[in-house]
């Protein structure tokens, strides 16, 4: 049974930061890269940032130059440092996990970027 634990999420002012974080749990193994989507309401999920298990990572265009995505691979986490947060950046962000057999969501956190 694998599980995926995120933290991090909550409001914060437009400008500021957020660090969200994703563990996964369980019998998992051979994981092909660690990523972060979000949907805000009435919109599709989109990709924010992936990992690989060689460090390659990718961004969204909406996102490169404020979000940084890194991983502990000990410890089987991925997290997401966003700074300079947009009320656009508002959503819910998933943590995905895709191994070489399939791929696993966690149950999501919220961003809201308010003033």
């Amino acid at each position: 049974q694998v599980q995926l634990v995120e933290s991090g999420g909550g409001l914060v002012q437009p400008g500021g930061s957020l660090r969200l974080s994703c563990t996964a749990s369980g019998s998992i193994d051979n994981i092909l890269y660690m990523g972060w989507y979000r949907q805000a309401p009435g919109k599709q999920r989109d990709l924010v940032a992936t990992i690989t298990r060689g460090s390659t990572t990718r961004y969204a265009d909406s996102v490169k130059g404020r979000f940084t995505i890194s991983r502990n691979s000990a410890k089987n986490t991925v997290y997401l440092q966003m700074d300079s947060l947009k009320p656009e950046d508002t959503a819910v962000y998933y943590c995905k996990v895709m191994t070489s057999i399939k791929g696993y969501w966690g149950q999501g956190t919220q961003v809201a970027v308010s003033s």
